[in-house]
């Protein structure tokens, strides 16, 4: 069954939305483990073909909607994602952007097993709570093809105004490659996408917020996966 998402958005948001409270704290190591597979590789392509750009997506559901940052597939031809294992290329289209906030859906093509059944992909949650100044995060990204990596910080600012933008500020180091890539909370889930750096504040970068992650989801209609526990969205 296909659920719409649309004016219906907070009656029928499909994401497995967790409130903080009560959650276990996970460190470096064990929210690196609970994502990995969920992070990809992203590759954009020209229309004659030659590489315009990479950078990091991830999945927020079981049938291949994902989140990337916009910059790194605007413009594109062809958007190939390669998957945690390094092995398999994905075909993937974007289907909902905002250029303002730098936040882009993507949706991978799906895939079958030996026995032709639909394979879920692992996803990853989003944070409903509301983000706090020096909650320790983490970054996800691919500075290199097959050299994902994970780096640690803490929540600067919830909301900054940066060039008429409300932005997220981390200290997670960030890193050619990584933009489009999760930013994630000690309880293991998504507070925003990697967007980029400041060059006027040292060690200090900027991503996209769980609020405007949900308005380019609210501006679209998608299929998702019903199975998934419905929330609310985030105020």
């Amino acid at each position: 069954m296909a659920v719409f998402i649309g004016s219906l958005y907070l009656l029928f948001n499909p994401f497995s939305f967790s409130e903080a409270e009560d959650s276990p704290t996970y460190n470096a190591e064990e929210v690196y483990a609970n994502a990995e597979e969920a992070v990809f590789y992203v590759r954009a392509f020209r229309s004659d073909g030659t590489l315009q750009d990479v950078g990091t997506g991830f999945l927020i559901d079981t049938k291949g909607i994902a989140l990337t940052a916009y910059h790194v597939v605007d413009g594109a031809d062809r958007i190939v994602c390669v998957l945690n294992d390094g092995q398999r290329d994905v075909p993937c289209e974007l289907i909902a952007r905002n250029e303002n906030t730098d936040a882009a859906v993507l949706k991978l093509q799906s895939g079958t097993n030996a026995g032709q059944q639909e394979i879920a992909y692992p996803s990853l949650q989003i944070q409903t709570s509301a983000v706090k100044h020096g909650e320790k995060v983490y970054a996800l990204g691919y500075p290199l093809k097959e050299a994902k990596i994970i780096t640690e910080g803490i929540v600067n600012s919830p909301h900054a105004l940066i060039n008429g933008r409300d932005r997220l500020l981390v200290s997670a180091e960030i890193v050619n490659g990584m933009s489009g890539g999760p930013v994630i909370d000690s309880s293991g889930r998504v507070i925003g996408i990697v967007s980029g750096s400041l060059r006027t504040m040292s060690q200090i970068h900027l991503a996209v917020n769980v609020n405007d992650i949900n308005q380019v989801i609210a501006d679209d209609s998608f299929t998702w996966d019903t199975s998934i526990e419905k929330g609310n969205k985030r105020e």
